[in-house]
């Protein structure tokens, strides 16, 4: 979704050892327009060919008109993988993570492309994003487990990777939900998605009620449900619209992955620009279709900094 903005960070790869501060995070507006990602739903299958007049967007209670609605099959995928590499991430298990994101990655298009970031004690920029997806299948290839998990420092560093392109980010992230490591704070990083455009999807060992993943095409009839001690990845993939998603068996990562890639192309991306409402400050979204008997899910709402904000 989100207000255009760049980010003025400082990321330093050296011998592919990616190192930030979230302190000097400055956050811009560039373009008074507002891109909001949305998954419409209908007894648990993507609802298609709808157009802006299907739609009804509120910022901060105020009806915006939308200027544009397409679907993201439309437009290219940049898809950023961020892969839990601690010690507890090994044997069987690396086996069907590394299965399963090659098959992510044998499904997207020749427009389509990639990012690998690994954490344990370090934040690896594996591979920055590429339509050279041998290059990435290499990088996963050389992927060994060791040491704690930076959790934090891993999904910020895949926020700020997944807006280096253009196109609307898709940011999937394995772990179990434990940080034992990082320098950064939860907070920080939740702050950061507030003001990211990036869909975040976080895959859980752990089975959540009511979810089973026998076919790519399950994972829409999927959402919803708790996993116990995964807080943080819930409220991640809260702020930005996304999903956490709890897999009972590692087999079935491969079906999952290949699911979030289905859904992610059939969300539909609307753009507005903000009127009515206040320059800064948290804004609250909510986003109605016409056909009642749909669900939808977007982001809550998003971070905005005015311009003078910045000047300060």
């Amino acid at each position: 979704m989100m207000v255009r903005i760049s980010a003025l960070f400082s990321i330093f790869v050296c011998t592919g050892i990616l190192t930030f501060s979230a302190q000097q995070d400055t956050f811009r507006v560039e373009a008074e327009e507002v891109r909001l990602d949305v998954l419409v739903t209908e007894k648990g299958k993507p609802v298609p060919g709808l157009s802006a007049a299907d739609f009804e967007v509120f910022d901060n209670g105020v009806r915006q008109e939308i200027q544009y609605v397409t679907l993201q099959k439309q437009t290219p995928v940049g898809a950023t993988l961020v892969f839990d590499m601690s010690w507890s991430v090994s044997g069987e298990l690396l086996g069907h993570l590394k299965d399963a994101a090659r098959e992510f990655l044998g499904n997207l298009g020749e427009e389509d492309h990639a990012a690998l970031i690994t954490f344990n004690n370090a934040v690896i920029l594996r591979s920055p994003h590429t339509r050279d997806l041998a290059k990435i299948r290499a990088a996963l290839g050389r992927a060994e487990p060791f040491g704690n998990s930076s959790l934090f420092d891993g999904s910020y560093a895949g926020l700020i990777v997944a807006e280096s392109r253009p196109d609307p980010p898709l940011l999937i992230i394995f772990s179990d939900g434990r940080d034992t490591f990082s320098w950064l704070t939860e907070e920080a990083v939740l702050e950061t998605a507030k003001r990211s455009e990036a869909v975040v999807y976080a895959v859980s060992a752990g089975r959540l009620p009511n979810r089973t993943f026998s076919t790519p095409e399950s994972l829409f009839q999927a959402r919803g449900g708790k996993l116990q001690g995964n807080s943080f990845l819930r409220e991640l993939t809260d702020f930005t619209g996304g999903s956490l998603i709890g897999v009972e068996s590692t087999r079935d990562l491969t079906a999952v992955f290949l699911g979030i890639l289905e859904e992610f192309r059939q969300r539909y991306l609307l753009t507005y620009r903000p009127r009515g409402v206040s320059e800064s400050g948290w804004h609250k979204l909510e986003v109605r279709v016409k056909l009642r008997s749909a669900k939808v899910s977007a982001r809550p709402g998003y971070l905005r900094t005015s311009r003078l904000d910045t000047e300060k």
